[in-house]
């Protein structure tokens, strides 16, 4: 019979992916580019999306104050954030 997942499995989860992505060299990251569009002159520079995000939950850890314990928290809001940003551009 199948067992029934728990949010301490799903976290559980999310945790050892985060530290699988975070021990990975940079040059070892997938190139997913981003599909955000800007709204300048300048050329577009795509980012991948994990990039984006480590970018983004490095951010969040600063206004917080360096304080450390908060690594997968910071994670996971900015994936929210970005997911969430590139959802809104493709609705437009």
């Amino acid at each position: 019979m199948a067992e029934k997942r728990t949010k301490a499995d799903k976290l559980e989860r999310q945790t050892e992916q985060l530290g699988k992505r975070v021990d990975r060299h940079p040059d070892e990251i997938e190139k997913e580019p981003s599909t955000l569009a800007t709204k300048s002159d300048k050329p577009t520079v795509l980012i991948p999306i994990e990039q984006q995000i480590q970018q983004r939950a490095y951010e969040l850890y600063e206004q917080r104050g360096r304080t450390d314990g908060h690594d997968l928290d910071d994670w996971l809001q900015a994936e929210r954030e970005v997911k969430g940003t590139q959802a809104n551009a493709a609705a437009a």
